[in-house]
Formats: structure tokens, sequence, C-alpha cells
């Protein structure tokens, strides 16, 4: 049996805007429930005095946030459909969880954003615009929320629609995939199954929306292997064996390719493509294989390996954007632990040259200090060359995070601009 592709998806949303209850109707709908988690849901909806499910309970898990009535963590929830694997980042929308929302979305393909059709759009949708144009998501579903609550009224949802293609050029997603839906998560309309409700809307579900998705190929993405650890047996039967396991980050190897190593510069053939007890000719983007060179350079943890063609200038002062994550401020006299992949080196902040006013939308220059959530465009130098894509070009190798060397903790993640 084929397997089935898998797509990551993140979602957005202002308060009671209806995101959890959406979600939980998307597994509802799907039948990806199991029995019980249904009759829980139906003995907690009765307590409640509800005579109808309460959807929104499938994914607010916990106590405290249902007792605030909000969803105030990350979670990730996975379903499927008869074709489709889903993995679900539910982040948080308010702006003091922008981390969350920068977390769920690093390693998303889809960015769903919804809106309640009673309010339009927001503040808050526009920061989730600007995130979602910083995080480079191609595809953006706009999924208007609450369609019942405005009579299914068109006119509703083609002005929606309209306001959001007027912000299309502020936000830079000209050039992006993007999808518009008037459902009612509570009824289900539009979600997974066609709407009699909304007989002018000629458009797919959400889910079959989700099903025909074709993902963007990256046009010649360059080669990056990370190094993550240096094989060495020495034993009888592998005696001179030397092997470099570690993942393909972007692109692909070949058997008999020059490879590069970027601290280094030196170049090797690459011998044999392990992959356990396999020999492969090639390994493509997110295969995790060992390579086996034509001759004994000096490779270690942390290299990176490319072709010589597309090779990264390594550099010790760059800019990047950063989200700051920790409680606890950031300091210009600390040293803090740059890592990416298995790499890591020492840094420092030169210096903090704009933080985003999240009312304006706008980067705004010497800010007063660079707090949780922030986001911020920083100058960085570091200890040892740094060998980074710009996240635009090549997101997979031009991401990083930062630790604290102090508690161990990730304090901010970063993107090379």
């Amino acid at each position: 049996m084929k397997d089935l592709n898998i797509l990551r998806l993140s979602t957005a949303g202002s308060v009671d805007d209806g995101k959890s209850t959406f979600i939980g109707r998307l597994l509802f709908d799907t039948n990806s429930l199991p029995k019980d988690k249904i009759e829980s849901i139906e003995n907690a909806s009765k307590k409640r005095g509800l005579d109808e499910l309460d959807l929104s309970l499938i994914t607010d898990g916990l106590t405290a946030e249902r007792e605030q009535g909000i969803t105030i963590d990350v979670a990730h929830i996975y379903f499927s459909s008869k074709t489709c694997k889903y993995i679900i980042a539910d982040t948080p929308g308010h702006v003091e969880y922008t981390r969350n929302m920068i977390t769920g979305a690093s390693n998303s393909q889809v960015f769903m954003i919804l809106i309640d059709a009673r309010n339009g759009i927001v503040e808050q949708t526009k920061r989730h615009l600007f995130i979602a144009s910083l995080m480079e998501i191609d595809q953006i579903l706009f999924v208007v929320n609450k369609m019942d609550l405005v009579d299914y009224d068109q006119g509703v949802f083609n002005k929606i629609k309209s306001e959001l293609t007027e912000l299309q050029n502020q936000f830079n997603l000209n050039n992006r995939q993007l999808a518009y839906f008037p459902i009612s998560a509570k009824y289900g309309d539009n979600v997974v199954q066609k709407s009699n409700n909304t007989t002018w809307y000629n458009g797919p579900t959400v889910i079959d929306y989700l099903e025909q998705i074709v993902l963007k190929t990256p046009v010649n993405e360059p080669f990056r292997f990370n190094v993550q650890y240096v094989i060495r047996p020495h034993s009888d039967e592998f005696h001179d064996f030397r092997g470099y396991a570690g993942k393909v980050v972007s692109g692909r190897i070949n058997l008999g390719d020059k490879i590069l190593v970027q601290s280094t510069g030196q170049t090797a053939i690459v011998k044999t493509i392990h992959r356990y007890k396999d020999q492969l000719l090639k390994a493509e983007k997110g295969e995790a294989i060992t390579i086996e060179l034509d001759s004994d350079i000096d490779v270690s943890r942390g290299d990176v390996f490319s072709h010589q063609e597309s090779r990264i200038g390594g550099e010790k002062v760059f800019q990047s954007h950063i989200c700051w994550l920790s409680t606890t401020d950031l300091n210009l006299s600390q040293k803090y632990i740059l890592k990416q992949g298995s790499f890591t080196t020492q840094i420092k902040f030169n210096q903090i040259e704009s933080q985003l006013n999240f009312d304006a939308l706008a980067f705004e220059q010497n800010p007063e200090n660079v707090g949780v959530n922030s986001i911020n465009i920083v100058e960085i130098k570091s200890a040892q060359p740094v060998f980074l894509d710009s996240y635009k070009a090549n997101p997979k190798q031009g991401a990083f995070i930062i630790i604290d060397p102090n508690s161990n903790g990730t304090v901010a993640v970063g993107f090379k601009s």
C-alpha cells in the first residue's frame, strides 16, 4: 500500500474566532477520533448544558485553558483523510504568544488564518499575515468562520475577501498560493462537507483543497548535508571504514559527485551512500544517510557538505531576524550559543538594529529592550564562520536557534537575512 503524503499545517486566529472548534470539526468529520474520545466529548458537552457536541473540547485539553476559555500553548494534532496525513500546529493567535506562533509556523507548509465573519479583518489578522510573510509560507488559507451568525451572507464574505486582496501588496503575498473559504465550524459548512447554505460558493471544502495541494518543488535547490556523526568502527570487519552520518537538508547528492567541506574548503568524491544496510545511487532532501568519501579529509561533527558550485560564504558577522523566546531580556554584554543542525559556536549580538512595532507593523530603530515575543533585526558576531543560506532562499539551512549557556535554554529562533 502506498504511503500517504504528509502535510504540515499551522493555524492562527484571534480570540473567539472558533479555531479550536474548526480543528475539532476537521477531526470529527474525517472520522479521526476514537469512540471513547467522542463519548468523552459528549459527556463534557452535556455537563455544559449543550445539545450538540462542543468540538472545541477536542483540542482544548488542559483544564487551565478551558477555565480561561483560550488556548495558550502549541498543540500538535494528527489526523488523516483518504489521501493524506496531516499534522496541525495549533498555535494561539494573541500577540503575547508570538513565540508560540513562530515555533508552530516554522515547520509548516500551509498557514490557515481564521477570521470571524462578524468582525472581519482585525489587527490580529494583519499580524498573522505579517508572520506568514516573514516565515516564507507559500500556501495561505483564509477561513472565514461563523458564517451561520451572519446568515451565510455572500456580501459579508466577499467584503472580507476583497479587503484581504488589498492587503496582498502590503505583506508581499502576491506570489503566494491564497485561498478563501466561507465556513461554519460549529455546523460543518464547507469544512469537510459541502454546505447547502452557501449555494453561491462554488469552491472546494477546506479538506478537499488541502488534499489537492501540490507543494512547490524548489528549482535548483542547493545540496546541503549536515554531519551529525563521524563513524569510525575500529573493528576487523570495518577496519578502514570512515563514514559521515547526517541528513540531507536540501537538494540531492549522487554517487560520484564531488563535495566540498564548507569549514575547510577540502573536496572529495562520494564513494558510497549508505542507508542502513542499503547502498544508494542518490539521496534527496530529508533522507538520513551515511556518506563515505574516496579520500580521508578533515571532517568533524557540525560540518556542512555542499557541491563546489553552490558553496556558502562563511560569515563571522551577519544580519538576521530573531524572535526572542525567553522571559529574560536579551543582554548585549552576554555571550550566547548559536546552534544550526549539529553545528554550534559562541556568539554575541553586536547591535539591535530595529524591532517590530506590532501595532504599526513596521520595524522601528533603537528599541529599548529585546523581550519575550519581540521580533527584531540584529547583527550577530560569531567566534567561528557560520555557514548559513538566507532563510528566503533555503529555509532549512537559513534558520537557527540561540541558546543561553547559563541555563541551557533556547532563548531565540533566528532567520538569516
